[in-house]
């Protein structure tokens, strides 16, 4: 597909069996969790293929207006009392055709992870959750779940049982961790499968995260 979004690739050995697409935070771009990749110590695992797409630049009204990396608008700090389901969507689709091209590439959807931090995380939610096709997990990070209020009736029943990873710092000062509790509760209510983990934290991703996060994709990509 010629739009796709750019994106980097890391094999964490040949011929990848699996993949995990990553979603970074407002303002960042894909090189902001590559790095991340060797801390995980992923060998027990398949060898897989992560992508860190690079969300398109816009502006964005939180930020006066200024054009910078972002999946959709932010008009406020609240986040969730006005939303750009507009901008959502459009990230959505942009997603689902990454996805398809890995499934093109031979990666059945059940060995695909999406993952994300801060609205990065808000779109793997959102995405996840009405993909049509079974996914292997779901990591949120530091982010919550948009346009709540739509998820029972747009939800697929694909990834009804999905594990779902969540994870918050207790101080964040940018995404509270309200947001966070709010929307695990919300999965919850829907019957989804949710690990919940919290890290004495801000806005950011801890040590112990990434132990915790290494033993999730251990589980739900083993054969």
């Amino acid at each position: 597909m010629t739009n796709r979004l750019p994106s980097i690739e890391i094999e964490t050995a040949p011929n990848p069996q699996a993949a995990v697409i990553w979603m970074h935070g407002l303002g960042a771009d894909g090189n902001d969790f590559a790095g991340v990749v060797p801390q995980l110590r992923l060998q027990n695992c398949p060898a897989i293929r992560f992508i860190f797409p690079h969300a398109p630049s816009m502006p964005v009204t939180v930020n006066g207006g200024y054009v910078m990396p972002a999946w959709y608008d932010i008009f406020g700090s609240n986040l969730v009392a006005q939303q750009d389901a507009k901008g959502i969507k459009n990230s959505e689709q942009a997603i689902a055709d990454l996805i398809a091209h890995e499934i093109e590439r031979g990666i059945p959807s059940q060995k695909i992870v999406l993952a994300g931090f801060s609205q990065g995380c808000a779109m793997a939610l959102h995405t996840g959750l009405r993909y049509p096709q079974t996914l292997a997990g779901i990591i949120a990070m530091s982010g919550y779940l948009p346009l709540a209020n739509t998820v029972s009736t747009e939800r697929g029943p694909a990834n009804s049982k999905t594990p779902i990873w969540m994870a918050h710092g207790i101080f964040d000062p940018v995404v509270i961790i309200d947001r966070g509790i709010d929307s695990r509760d919300a999965l919850i209510q829907l019957n989804y499968s949710v690990e919940w983990k919290t890290y004495p934290m801000e806005h950011s991703v801890h040590p112990q995260e990434l132990v915790d996060l290494s033993q999730f994709l251990t589980q739900v990509l083993q054969d």
